[in-house]
């Protein structure tokens, strides 16, 4: 099955992003999401971001007015005919994923491939709420898409060898590194990733540290480029929470408890950068901590 058109399903920070590199690597895309208005806000940020990478010399003005060119927003899967892979990149719920496959199913042609993008939930059980489990699979990207290097290449248990190496293949065409992880809860990236961040939460809700004092201590005691605070923040907090409710159902191990914090946060709507505030406050002119 030739990959020429792509469609991707979600216009938010992980979809728009994946169509920017897939559109810049000379794919054809459809970027599809519940209304015309958050479809096109999807290529705003696209176009916002390739103007970055024009400033900083990555990309030229005319693969940017090219890869523009090759995508197509959609508020509807009724022109999924002609599209050799499907992307799911929707909100990290097991629900409005199921929905989305019973949706595209019956759109897409027989021989056409699907990939979501989930960062934690089980493969093997997304595949088989669709009529093609052989031809799905996990192709986790990292945020933010464009400058991220690595995916996590993911098999279901009916992953058929040709799905897999076809979709390898895709990732080297946009230029990604890859790595092969089991279907595990949360793959490898966030199964360490995520706790890390967690044990981060439950170190200032026992009052270890400020929000200050933790970030600076793991940016400059363990070299890391952003402190897990900030981090999480830009992660979004609702997705951590969500990514360790994946691990600590699906693994039974109460090291994988969301910390009560990151729940109080959550239910707050202050979800991160997304929302302005979240372990940070984003709103006047430099991020302050919340605690």
């Amino acid at each position: 099955m030739t990959l020429n058109e792509i469609a991707v399903i979600g216009a938010g920070q992980m979809g728009s992003g994946i169509a920017h590199v897939c559109a810049l690597a000379g794919y054809k895309v459809q970027l599809i999401d519940v209304s015309m208005d958050r479809a096109e806000a999807g290529i705003a940020t696209i176009t916002g971001n390739m103007n970055r990478q024009i400033t900083s010399g990555r990309i030229k003005e005319e693969e940017r007015e090219a890869a523009l060119d090759r995508i197509t927003p959609q508020d509807n899967y009724d022109h999924l005919e002609g599209v050799g892979l499907a992307i799911e990149a929707a909100t990290e719920n097991e629900e409005v994923k199921r929905k989305i496959f019973a949706d595209i199913c019956p759109q897409l042609s027989a021989e056409a491939l699907i990939c979501t993008n989930t960062s934690s939930i089980s493969i093997t059980r997304l595949a088989a709420s669709t009529d093609r489990p052989e031809k799905f699979m996990g192709l986790h990207f990292m945020n933010p898409v464009p400058v991220m290097e690595l995916v996590e290449l993911v098999r279901g248990i009916a992953t058929s060898d040709d799905t897999f190496q076809t979709i390898r293949g895709f990732a080297e065409q946009l230029g990604k590194q890859w790595t092969r992880a089991e279907d595990f809860p949360a793959f490898i990236v966030n199964r360490i990733l995520l706790p890390m961040i967690n044990e981060a939460v439950y170190a200032l809700y026992e009052g270890v540290g400020t929000v200050e004092d933790i970030d600076k201590a793991m940016r400059l005691g363990a070299n890391h480029p952003m402190g897990p605070l900030q981090l999480a923040d830009f992660i979004g907090l609702d997705t951590c929470l969500s990514i360790m409710q994946v691990l600590y159902d699906g693994l039974a191990d109460s090291k994988y408890r969301p910390c009560p914090l990151l729940v109080k946060y959550v239910e707050a709507g202050w979800l991160g950068r997304k929302a302005n505030r979240g372990f940070y406050d984003y709103r006047g002119e430099h991020p302050v901590p919340t605690r």
